[in-house]
């Protein structure tokens, strides 16, 4: 349990380095969009490292297109037209 509150304040820690050295310069040159994109990207960053971290199930994208695809692949089975 220790182990994992480490990780998770590196894991901090170095999301907060990365903003030090990132937003100055984007904040200087009026990125402001970029930095949007910028925070929103670290924020899923954050969210799936401590989730590793803490052993959770993260469902991959592959597990999202077979979800959407197999009534169709089970309608081209049941039609015969694929085996």
């Amino acid at each position: 349990m220790l182990s994992q509150i480490v990780k998770i304040i590196g894991i901090f820690l170095v999301a907060a380095v990365i903003s030090l050295i990132e937003v100055p310069d984007m904040w200087k040159k009026g990125f402001k969009k970029e930095l949007w994109l910028f925070f929103i990207l670290l924020f899923f960053a954050v969210g799936i490292s401590c989730a590793k971290v803490l052993h959770w199930l993260i469902p991959t994208p592959l597990d999202w297109i077979t979800a959407i695809y197999r009534p169709f692949s089970n309608f081209l089975i049941h039609m015969g037209l694929i085996k």
